[in-house]
Order: structure tokens, then C-alpha cells, then sequence
């Protein structure tokens, strides 16, 4: 089944470069453990001087204790980390100073950061600046009008970050007082103590819309910065929302009871035994997608239209949900419950359930034309609030055969993973046989950088994995490398690095990304799902974004010869016609 005549972008988008430096992972001269906006405007500056021709992010909503990106308790909120403190009209680069100096240790300047301490420093002097805001008057014309436009997701995000206080810091509603446990109990609560209190939870939830006024305020500055030096900022939406969010406890007719997104069993995640076994079991409540149709899909575009604000393109996690989605009966949070046990001793906990792709599996030509169907539906509704910006669908994992030709049909640029893309015969697809619609990389957040991956490959061969040659082999192919006996691979190297960094720019693809990790030669890997700690998304640049390494800037400009070469330089003005209907507060 074919897409109705509908494109999203034209076909003659600029081919670009681009790499992906999550923002956590920034580092300049000054800040608080962690990158802020001012280090991504640094990170723009760094990254055009070499020709890259977008920066692309992980995502930025508020996150939850987990410190996941990927795990928002707002589809709209951003996250405070985030914000430069030194940019807050009521702080002084002084106040800044006094709150490093009371909470000085070795997580300033740590290779991790730790989001403990970043959230204490930045609380600190965000609470500061909001009593000096209100000693002044606290009457700014331009936050008003932030809080009137915004209110749609405004109100219920502040009044969640209350309760949240309310229940000592959780986020996680399932564990609150019954006293406010649900939506009509909160608001009921919230009326009592507001009459106690003399509007004690107004004045809370003030102070967390002020918070937002300001973040939205400075990416803001971001998105322009960008502008002015013909870059594009790459955002990142993930497929659902977590369970302990705004989103879900004051808007739950959005989404469905019980059941939780995920993905189908992978050994390729075989740091995990529950995903080798099972899958991987996300926690984000399935959508009601019934419901949101009777809505004409308002909450999805709201996300997105508020992720224009920032982003001329974005990437859609795990678009093969919107098509059909692997879920489970059960939250994460009883995994382990089920590791051990066989599907017949499983369903004696579930009712009978067991996971499963839902709606319904691509089992039959039916059902794979209704899934088709449902996915045309729920994207035109995305990216007809997306008019204008380009869009990135990760659609990597199980694909059915129809995925990817509707993608290409709407316009929607899907990934290309260069060392898993081969032919009927096993040997790899070329560089220039990938499509212009298609986004080529060799590896997502959730992989390890190039260098960690040559070596897993050869010590994979070494201790005798199967498969570990064949996967030598086509990413050899792949770069024009010397196809080998598999023990006869040598260790990673320079020669190696560059036949992977200029076959991927040679790539057919409209967008060639790398991660920074792969241009530094590290081995860190930014996220290994499955497994819980603080070796993930902790990672931050060795070296700060004032004083770039020589050895550095060597291998940027070696990459930029390379963009050059193969077509990849894009001399334009890059502001969308979008930022004319940014609101005013923004400007």
C-alpha cells in the first residue's frame, strides 16, 4: 500500500554532515559539571569551522531520576541542567562562582557527570534568582505572556513538579500519598492546601514555570545562533513518555493501562539477558491511539510544534512503533520476575498475556496492511505539524518489508547503518547504493563508537563467536578495506578509521553522522541499554569547547576535506520561515 501523494520535504535537501554531541557530554571553561546552552552555542561555532553541517542531540526534556534522555516526565518541558546560569538576569557570574566554590569536588571537572550534584548547584542558584526575581516586583510583561501561550502543558507539568516536592522528590506517582495519588485526588488536595497555605502551591508552581520561561528562552538563543551560521540543530523525540510523567497522570485518556512499549528479543544486546530472552521492556505506556485520532491527534502535535521551536530537524525514536509496537503485560519494574520463568509459567502471572507486537503482528498480507494503514494515519498527523523541517525516522530492529518504502514515499529520511546494510548475497551495499532519503551512520547512542566496535569484532573471532568474521568482512567491503581470513584482521587503527569516516561521507545518503566519540578515537560508550549506572549517559569531551586539542582540530579538518570532497558543504542561509510564528517571548 502506497502513501497518498504526501511529502514532507522536497527531495533535493542539501546533503550534510553532522555528529552527535549530546549535551550532557559538552564541557567549557566555567561550568557546572555538565554542557548548557552557551556550551552548544561554543559546540555550533567548533563544529561549523570544519564544514559539519548539523549538530545533532539527544533529547532535552526534563528526564526523571534515571537521568535517561530518553525517559521525560514532560513531553514538552525541557530540562533545567541544561540552562547557563551565568545567562539568568538575576545571577551574577559571581553567584555562579560562590555556589562552585560551597559545593567544590573532583564532579566539577569529572569525565562523568554527576547529575546529583549538577541539580543541587543549579537548584541552588535557580531558587536564588527567583526570590530576587520576586523582591524586584516579579512582573515580567514577557513571562506572563510565556505563561499564557504555554498553559496547555504549562499548568499540569508546574503542578506535577509540586506534587512531586509534595511526595519528597519522586517522580513516580504509583508510590505517592493517597492523599494525591490521582489526578482529581491532586487538584482536590491542591485546592485544600492552597486555602492553608495562602496560595503556597501557586507560588511553587510560579517558580517552575519561570524556570521553563527561561530554558525555552535560551535554546531559543540557540536555535538563532544557529541560524546566523548556517547550521542546523538536530533534535530528538522519543517514542513514548515514562510512565511517571505530567503527560500520563493529568492526561491519561491519551494512553493505555497496562501495557508498555518496548522492542522484540535481540542478542545483540548481550549485555542483557532479559533482552535476549524477552525484549526490551521501555516502561512507556502504549498510546491510545483511538483516542487521539478523536482528538486530530492535538497532543502529538503539540510536542511536536514545540520541538520546532528549537530544531530545523529531528529524529523520531523507534518510528516502527507508530506502524505496530512490541509490548508487554508487564511493567519494567517486575522484569525480574520473569527472567527465568518459560512462557506457560509467565502467563500464569499475566492473565494469560504474553508480549507481543500490538495492534497486532505483521503475521499475515491483512495485517500488514492495516498496520501500514495506521502508521500513514498517525505520521501525516506528525508531520503536518512539522511542515517545513526535516525529519529522521530510526527505524532500525525488526523492519517489516513495507517500512521502509513508505518512509522514502513521505519524505521521512530512515537509517542507514552502514555494516548492516548488505545484499542478497551477503556482501555489503556500497556507499553509493545508499538512497538520498536515508540517514547513514555507524552506530546510534545505544552502540559502541567504531573503535570499540572493530575490536569486539576481532576478540569475537578470537574466542571463536560465530558470525564475527562475516562482520569484518562487511564493514571492509563497506570502506574499501582488505577483505581478510577473519584472526588475520589487524588492531584498529588510523588507516582503518579513515577508509570508515570517508566511506561514510561518501554515502549516498542526505545525512552522514558520526558521533564525537568516533572523531576522539574513544572507546566510551554512551549508553548501553539494559544494564543501569553511571556509565550511562554520563560521558563528557575531555577537553573543553574554549581551547580545542591540536590533535583534535587535525583530525576535524581531515573530516572536512573529506565533506568537501564528497559534496557535503552547504553554503546557505538555514532560517526557516517557521521562526516568524515563534511567540513574541521567544524573539
Amino acid at each position: 500500500m502506497k502513501s497518498q501523494n504526501f511529502t514532507n520535504v522536497s527531495p533535493k535537501v542539501p546533503r550534510r554532515s553532522g555528529m552527535l554531541v549530546p549535551v550532557f557530554s559538552m564541557r567549557r571553561k566555567g561550568d557546572l559539571g555538565i554542557g548548557d546552552t552557551t556550551s552548544v552555542r561554543k559546540c555550533i561555532d567548533w563544529l561549523k569551522s570544519y564544514e559539519v553541517g548539523f549538530l545533532q542531540l539527544l533529547p532535552i526534556n526534563a528526564s526523571g531520576s534515571d537521568n535517561s534522555p530518553y525517559s521525560a516526565i514532560s513531553s514538552v518541558a525541557l530540562d533545567f541542567i541544561y540552562l547557563d546560569m551565568a545567562q539568568i538576569p538575576e545571577l551574577t557570574q559571581d553567584d555562579v562562582e560562590i555556589v562552585r566554590s560551597e559545593l567544590a569536588g573532583d564532579w566539577l571537572e569529572s569525565d562523568a557527570v554527576d547529575y546529583t550534584m549538577v541539580r543541587k548547584a543549579k537548584s541552588k542558584l535557580l531558587r536564588l534568582a527567583y526570590e530576587r526575581y520576586q523582591q524586584e516586583g516579579g512582573d515580567s510583561e514577557e513571562f506572563k505572556i510565556f505563561m499564557k501561550q504555554e498553559a496547555d502543558w504549562l499548568v499540569p507539568y508546574c503542578k506535577y513538579r509540586w506534587l512531586m516536592e509534595e511526595a519528597g522528590g519522586s517522580e513516580d506517582w504509583t508510590t505517592w500519598p493517597t492523599e494525591f495519588n490521582t489526578a482529581s485526588k491532586a487538584l482536590s488536595y491542591e485546592r485544600e492546601k492552597d486555602v492553608k497555605t495562602d496560595g503556597g502551591p501557586r507560588a511553587v508552581q510560579e517558580y517552575y514555570a519561570w524556570v521553563q520561561w527561561h530554558v525555552f528562552s535560551q535554546w531559543r538563543v540557540v536555535r538563532n545562533h544557529a541560524d546566523t551560521k548556517g547550521m542546523k540543530l538536530m533534535g530528538d523525540i522519543p517514542i513514548g513518555v515514562s510512565c511517571a510523567s505530567a503527560d500520563v497522570f493529568f492526561e491519561p485518556e491519551w494512553f493505555m493501562k497496562d501495557w508498555y512499549g518496548g522492542a522484540p528479543p535481540e542478542t545483540v544486546f548481550k549485555d542483557d539477558a532479559f533482552a535476549c530472552k524477552w525484549g526490551q521492556n521501555w516502561g512507556v505506556p502504549l498510546y491510545d491511539w483511538a483516542a487521539l485520532k478523536k482528538d486530530n491527534f492535538a497532543w502529538w502535535k503539540r510536542r511536536i510544534s514545540k520541538l520546532t521551536d528549537i530544531f530545523h530537524i529531528f529524529r523520531i525514536d523507534h518510528i516502527l512503533g507508530f506502524y505496530r509496537i512490541y509490548a508487554f503485560p508487564w511493567h519494567p519494574k517486575r522484569n525480574a520476575e520473569f527472567l527465568e520463568l518459560s512462557p506457560d509459567e509467565a502467563k500464569k502471572l499475566t492473565f494469560g498475556e504474553l508480549p507481543h507486537f500490538y495492534p497486532r503482528a505483521d503475521d499475515s498480507i491483512t495485517n500488514k496492511a492495516q498496520n501500514l494503514t495506521d502508521g500513514d494515519m498517525y505520521l501525516k498527523a506528525i508531520l503536518q505539524a512539522a511542515q517545513g523541517y526535516e525529519v529522521v525516522g530510526e527505524d532500525l530492529g525488526c523492519v517489516p518489508d513495507y517500512v521502509r518504502p513508505h518512509l522514502t514515499d513521505l519524505g521521512i529520511a530512515g537509517f542507514k547503518v552502514c555494516h548492516w546494510e548488505t545484499n542478497m548475497f551477503g556482501d555489503a551495499q556500497k556507499p553509493e547504493e545508499h538512497p538520498d532519503c536515508a540517514f547513514a551512520t555507524y552506530a546510534t547512542h545505544d552502540h559502541p563508537p567504531i573503535h570499540s566496535m572493530w575490536e569486539e569484532l576481532r576478540q569475537n573471532v578470537a574466542n571463536g563467536c560465530d558470525g564475527s568474521g562475516d562482520g569484518l568482512k562487511i564493514i571492509s567491503q563497506y570502506a574499501d578495506l582488505p577483505v581478510m581470513d577473519a584472526e588475520q584482521y589487524p588492531e584498529y587503527n588510523s588507516v582503518i578509521k579513515w577508509a570508515l569516516l570517508e566511506a561514510l561521507m561518501k554515502s549516498g545518503a542526505r545525512y552522514a553522522a558520526l558521533m564525537i566519540t568516533d572523531i576522539l578515537d574513544s572507546r566510551v560508550r554512551i549508553n548501553a541499554p539494559g544494564t543501569v549506572g553511571d556509565h550511562n549517559w554520563t560521558y563528557r569531551i575531555p577537553w573543553t569547547l574554549d581551547v580545542i586539542p591540536a590533535e583534535v582540530s587535525k583530525e576535524m579538518s581531515k573530516l572536512a576535506i573529506y565533506a568537501e570532497y564528497h559534496d557535503r558543504v552547504v553554503v546557505e542561509n538555514s532560517t526557516n520561515a517557521k521562526t516568524a510564528a515563534v511567540p513574541t517571548t521567544f524573539k
